[in-house]
């Protein structure tokens, strides 16, 4: 093997900063960011997943670690709030993928109370299962998870791809039929739509959900390479005659396959729909990773297909690393590796990616072979995972982020409310209680109940000079003009009070100047000594009208007054 290739392609990754929004993930000698949790970073996890099981090397497994556990959300399904809005079904998947290579190669497991791969890799199967659509083109999956998404219109074919490849896997582990036949279910859609030619075994880019005819011939790496691992896991799966078909579909997406191998000897991979003319984007420069990967992969299912597979990794590996001299250090790797020795200016996360892949994919004869749930597997999983976000019709909101409420925390919350309506009810009679008023509080309390009867609180607007109290038929305000009122009058069992805030003129029957104006308040208390306040409070003891007496208060003082006498004072 090329180990001093090897050494060479990995020497570039270890100062090579991934430029990311989100948290960062560092390390002593790599300062690695996940990018957030679109399909890309997914696919660098199961990239770092590969590199620890086909070397060994632990130095990356805490950093890889947190990158798969980062973007699981809420429902540990790959669908997180800061991504949700916008993700894909094949975003969604390549992170499944990545969980589900986890799993197979027993990579550390996570802690107890944090979800495992195989679970992940399920709750996404799920998730999927459910946004199967059958309205348009009889079936498939849509690009976008979300109606409002450009693409949702869409039925991709990495979408499919990336369902098959996780279903056909964990049929393999788990040994569950039902995985098995959804990838049935997908691989024959594929072929009633002709994304998958069953002649020549070309995978084609996709199809309008409007237009099932209308077919996008594109063809690139990771939609065979996709196909081509899933086919070699049904594959294994399979007996008898079902497994005879699966050999047969993997052998035609092996010569489908040869379209990406280019060079002289055509045996150098090329993404043939955008390499040639210099128009591949951000996302199709890492796709040469994928196929690399999981043809590699593939071995392990298939082993016959090694004698095909390893050749075409071996010269590929060796062009791609003689392109790695670029940059301000020396060492990044340029896009085209089809003239080797030739550094093509564009560099970049995807570049870096395709070509450790494809180095380590000479490892994959003497790496450990992928593990099941009878071979050894440790995983643990959950049939139901992801059930929260079955057809979830809308992004996640604040709500999403907040933990479940637990007994303990409703408990809490009722005592709260409690406290909060004793504090409201203490401050309600805090208000209504008279400081000066010789009933106890809970006389007082009781009296409020007269205020719905008759006689109760008066409901004008004003006392007249003529006005009867209450309508309780006694003598009117002697000596008042019109009384604005600030309070309404209230009686309480056997006695009756009138407070009223007021300026008015006095008449001169009364012995007081025309001209003098008199100030009364609603509350006992002086805000004022330099200007008194006059309360004029008027009870009714329940006597007769002959042994009716009459009290007022002015500053606190008490005088007893005669029936005739006026019943307002000076202070």
């Amino acid at each position: 093997m090329m180990l001093t290739d090897l050494e060479r392609c990995l020497a570039c990754f270890p100062n090579h900063t991934i430029v990311s929004n989100s948290d960062s993930l560092r390390n002593d000698h790599l300062n690695l960011t996940v990018f957030g949790p679109g399909w890309e970073a997914g696919a660098l996890m199961g990239a770092m997943v590969d590199y620890w099981a086909y070397t060994g090397d632990t130095q990356w497994v805490n950093v890889t670690k947190e990158g798969l556990l980062f973007q699981t959300g809420p429902n540990n399904d790959y669908m997180p709030p800061n991504q949700t809005m916008t993700e894909g079904n094949d975003d969604q998947g390549f992170w499944a993928l990545a969980a589900m290579s986890a799993a197979e190669y027993n990579f550390q497991n996570p802690p107890s109370d944090k979800p495992q791969w195989l679970a992940l890799a399920q709750a996404v199967f799920n998730t999927q299962a459910a946004r199967w659509e059958t309205q348009e083109c009889g079936g498939g999956l849509r690009w976008q998870i979300f109606t409002w998404n450009n693409g949702y219109d869409y039925k991709n074919t990495i979408s499919q791809a990336c369902f098959f490849n996780l279903a056909a896997r964990l049929a393999l582990y788990t040994g569950n039929q039902s995985y098995a036949d959804w990838a049935d279910k997908t691989w024959d859609w594929m072929e009633s739509t002709d994304l998958l030619d069953r002649e020549t075994y070309y995978v084609y880019d996709g199809v309008l959900a409007s237009n099932c005819s209308n077919i996008t011939p594109y063809q690139w790496t990771y939609n065979a390479g996709a196909f081509l691992l899933g086919a070699s896991a049904m594959y294994n799966y399979t007996t008898g005659k079902t497994r005879q078909i699966w050999r047969t579909r993997l052998d035609g997406l092996l010569n489908g396959t040869m379209v990406f191998f280019q060079g002289n000897n055509s045996d150098i991979m090329s993404e043939v729909a955008c390499e040639p003319v210099d128009l591949c984007d951000v996302d199709q420069q890492s796709f040469k990773a994928y196929l690399s990967r999981w043809m590699a992969a593939a071995i392990k299912w298939a082993p016959w297909t090694s004698g095909r597979i390893l050749p075409l990794l071996r010269s590929t590996s060796i062009a791609a690393v003689s392109t790695c001299k670029g940059g301000a250090n020396g060492r990044m790797c340029g896009l085209k590796w089809t003239t080797p020795g030739s550094y093509d200016g564009f560099s970049g996360v995807g570049q870096q990616m395709a070509v450790m892949q494809v180095v380590l994919s000479n490892l994959i004869p003497s790496s450990a072979d992928p593990l099941t749930t009878q071979t050894g597997g440790t995983s643990v999983g959950d049939p139901a995972a992801g059930g929260q976000d079955i057809s979830r019709l809308d992004p996640f909101t604040t709500l999403d982020f907040l933990a479940p409420v637990t007994t303990s925390a409703r408990a809490g919350a009722a005592v709260i409310t409690a406290l909060m309506i004793l504090f409201l009810i203490g401050g309600c009679l805090f208000m209504l209680v008279d400081e000066q008023n010789e009933k106890t509080l809970w006389q007082m309390f009781l009296g409020l109940g007269t205020a719905t009867k008759p006689g109760g609180w008066r409901d004008t607007d004003q006392i007249k000079g003529s006005d009867t109290l209450g309508g309780l038929g006694h003598e009117p305000l002697i000596g008042c003009s019109n009384i604005p009122l600030t309070n309404r009058t209230n009686r309480t069992g056997d006695s009756m009070v009138i407070k009223v805030h007021h300026t008015t003129t006095l008449s001169s029957d009364q012995g007081i100047s025309p001209t003098q104006t008199m100030s009364r308040q609603l509350s006992w208390k002086h805000a004022e000594r330099r200007n008194p306040q006059i309360i004029v409070s008027k009870y009714w003891d329940g006597t007769s009208d002959d042994d009716e007496q009459r009290t007022a208060r002015t500053s606190g003082s008490r005088q007893r007054l005669s029936k005739k006498q006026p019943e307002m004072l000076r202070d």
